[in-house]
């Protein structure tokens, strides 16, 4: 008896192939119509059994199929920027194109633009605690890549926890001088009052370990230089446990997107070349959708934040 299909339809066939049988006459007998049978026939005479495999019935094309102009669309957002599928469908609605994100994971999914390594990210429920401008302030620093005429650089950065405006800016050294430098230069260009900042444990923004506790007047110890300004400034200033960068999420996760969007995708001649890019660069980024603000890009959630009316806010 036939195991598959394509045995089965070579049993009823095969008398007809060989002329032992005409076709009429297997049709009285055969469970399937003449019309099965004429069909088998010209697949087997054309590719032989393969022929007689079967194939899917399912339609090639659907009526709400999506137009080709906006997959085409689509495929050249995703290699041209690199977003994400919900990204490039609020970038769309800009352009009058509405398309739903599923959609466009499928065809990025299709074309072969995914990611070949995604690590799996344990999901936390945080508590959003709702903060105004100014109110929290995550800095960090960031080394160039690629060195120039020899010599390491060191991006610092500063991003507003409430709408994600940030400003950056390019240092030969990765000293204390510079991070009181660059906190002066942050609270006389901010478009707003800084009320705390938050950092790492590195030697630049605080002593704690690695003087603080060892001070010889314990109960009176010498602040970090940092510490003294914010002080002066009438800020606070919050520490992350150590070896908890996550702590400082929203500026590490911008330092991916310098990464990627930035550093992987330029070549600087000069130190001047870098600073002149990196500022444009940053122009960009804070009018970028940001998943995190529901597709509001930095410059429109610190406005709306703000309560004003619409100011170029950039860097």
């Amino acid at each position: 008896m036939p195991t598959t299909i394509k045995e089965e339809r070579l049993r009823w066939i095969m008398p007809i192939i060989s002329r032992q049988l005409k076709l009429k006459d297997v049709a009285k007998v055969c469970p399937h119509n003449q019309r099965s049978l004429e069909r088998w026939v010209a697949a087997y005479k054309k590719n032989g059994e393969a022929g007689l495999i079967p194939k899917s019935t399912q339609p090639k094309s659907h009526s709400r199929e999506t137009e080709i102009r906006i997959k085409e669309r689509v495929i050249e957002l995703r290699k041209k920027t690199k977003k994400c599928a919900l990204k490039l469908k609020w970038q769309l609605e800009k352009e009058n194109v509405v398309i739903h994100k599923n959609t466009i994971q499928k065809i990025i999914k299709k074309e072969g633009l995914v990611r070949k390594y995604r690590i799996r990210k344990l999901k936390y429920k945080y508590i959003k605690v709702p903060l105004s401008p100014g109110e929290l302030v995550e800095i960090d620093v960031k080394y160039v890549p690629e060195k120039l005429n020899n010599r390491r650089y060191f991006q610092f950065t500063a991003i507003d926890c409430a709408s994600r405006w940030r400003y950056l800016k390019i240092y030969e050294e990765q000293t204390n001088t510079n991070a009181i430098a660059f906190l002066k230069e942050l609270t006389s260009f901010a478009p707003f009052k800084i009320g705390a900042v938050k950092t790492d444990n590195g030697s630049i923004f605080t002593n704690r370990y690695v003087g603080y506790l060892k001070s010889s007047t314990p109960h009176n110890p010498r602040l970090h230089g940092f510490d003294v300004l914010c002080q002066k400034l009438n800020m606070e200033h919050y520490l992350i446990d150590p070896g908890k960068p996550s702590q400082n999420g929203k500026v590490e996760r911008s330092h991916r997107s310098d990464q990627e969007i930035f550093y992987d995708r330029n070549r600087f001649k000069t130190v001047e070349d870098l600073k002149r890019k990196i500022k444009r660069w940053n122009i960009e980024y804070n009018n970028l959708e940001h998943c995190g603000l529901n597709g509001k890009t930095p410059n429109e959630m610190l406005q709306l934040l703000l309560n004003t009316q619409p100011t170029n806010v950039c860097v």
